[in-house]
């Protein structure tokens, strides 16, 4: 094990011997830092973005978004408290590698494998019965907002995050390669939301899951339900 290993170690180590009061704060905490990240990066891409609006105004945020996007944060950090109790326990183990190369290929596979799973989960969410008691609160969003990212069902949080525990059970990805997903998600799920293309014109030619891409699905429900990539709509023929 050399050196930059021994200090990973160290450092989840640290995380190991956290009481699950410890976890409870530390997973509440990192997640509203995460919440406030996201806000504050949409309001200033609004603001600096000259680019034209994709619809005339964005949704108006109202108090119920508000405590529902608040909730969501707390399913987040319940997912986590999750994972947690699946690591320390021995059924998630965790990757210590500091290969770039291998970093940068388990990031391309989460990427790949999770817009897959967000796919088909996306398109169950749009079955009528589904549609009605669990995603149709997101469609009221048919413009967008900053809160827009956060305003789900409890359901939908929960759902989203069991998917990468299972890719999480099932391979033993670096902790590194776990946190740039994460990090990548939660921009790309903010950019997502943006009321103004965020990607350039050549972007879809190369498959991205662009701003327009996105704010197309909550104008046509029937299209793009994909999230980092717009292969899958493209290989199952709801591509717009």
């Amino acid at each position: 094990m050399n050196a930059n290993e021994t200090v990973l170690s160290d450092y989840l180590n640290v995380f190991w011997q956290f009481s699950w009061p410890q976890w409870s704060v530390f997973s509440l905490i990192s997640n509203i830092f995460l919440y406030l990240f996201s806000i504050g990066l949409y309001l200033f891409i609004d603001k600096t973005c000259r680019k034209s609006p994709l619809q005339e105004k964005d949704h108006p945020v109202s108090a119920s978004d508000f405590y529902l996007s608040l909730f969501t944060v707390v399913c987040n950090s319940f997912v986590m408290l999750i994972g947690a109790f699946l690591w320390k326990n021995g059924w998630i183990e965790l990757g210590n590698t500091q290969s770039v190369i291998k970093i940068g290929l388990e990031v391309i596979v989460l990427l790949l494998l999770m817009d897959l799973f967000m796919y088909f989960f996306h398109y169950a969410a749009h079955l009528p019965f589904v549609y009605k008691m669990i995603h149709g609160k997101h469609h009221e969003h048919v413009s967008t907002n900053y809160l827009s990212l956060f305003v789900l069902h409890p359901f939908e949080t929960i759902g989203f995050g069991l998917m990468m525990l299972v890719l999480l059970l099932c391979y033993d990805f670096s902790v590194i390669s776990i946190s740039i997903y994460l990090f990548i998600n939660l921009i790309w799920g903010t950019i997502g939301h943006l009321n103004r293309e965020f990607f350039p014109a050549w972007s879809d030619k190369f498959f991205v899951g662009t701003t327009r891409f996105h704010n197309q699905h909550h104008l046509d429900e029937t299209k793009n339900f994909g999230f980092y990539t717009s292969i899958w709509d493209r290989l199952f023929g709801t591509y717009k």
